[in-house]
């Protein structure tokens, strides 16, 4: 499939999805982070869901990295550069939702994109390669293109992988894992 079919699709899947259904899922993607060897680490970028686009709650994941007193970083976006910046997480760290209902940090420290050790990527559908479809505008291909060479690029999905993407593009950044809560993908 095609990615424009594929958001179609998998937006589709997650509209029907109850919030106990996210809540419950999100609970089993988080607990299966746990089996992956990435805990030496220590900054840890983790996306903010929209809550409106059903997203994998990364609320557990946060949880997950506080207790193990990790450094969290979340991005605000510039919708005219399609860049990512970078905040550390911070008790102070203000946050408030841009006009796409993207949760964002208003302020906070500045954290260079090299110093990032492992990503949490958001995503709708991914393939058993490691290629991922998200919304269609390019920043998380950017911003993990940026990143030093040995960062951790971990998608977190409700659902299986489909069988292949068939617009795979250059530009298209592959991911290391993808986590759903009855599987971990290693590509």
């Amino acid at each position: 499939m095609n990615k424009a079919d594929l958001r179609q699709k998998y937006k589709g899947k997650r509209q029907k999805l109850s919030l106990e259904e996210i809540e419950e899922k999100s609970l089993a993607i988080a607990n299966n982070l746990l089996l992956l060897d990435v805990w030496d680490k220590t900054y840890f970028h983790v996306f903010l869901p929209i809550v409106e686009q059903k997203e994998v709650d990364t609320e557990f994941v946060l949880q997950i990295l506080a207790g193990k007193d990790k450094e969290i970083v979340i991005s605000k976006s510039d919708f005219e550069t399609r860049e990512m910046l970078h905040f550390l997480l911070t008790d102070n760290t203000k946050i408030v939702k841009n006009e796409y209902n993207i949760p964002e940090p208003v302020n906070g420290l500045p954290v260079p994109t090299a110093m990032i050790d492992v990503v949490f990527v958001p995503l709708l559908a991914y393939d058993k390669k490691g290629n991922r479809v998200g919304y269609g505008k390019g920043f998380y291909d950017k911003f993990l293109s940026q990143c030093k060479p040995d960062v951790i690029k971990i998608g977190l999905s409700f659902f299986e992988p489909e069988e292949q993407i068939d617009d795979v593009i250059e530009t298209d950044v592959k991911l290391d894992f993808c986590v759903t809560g009855e599987e971990v993908f290693r590509f």
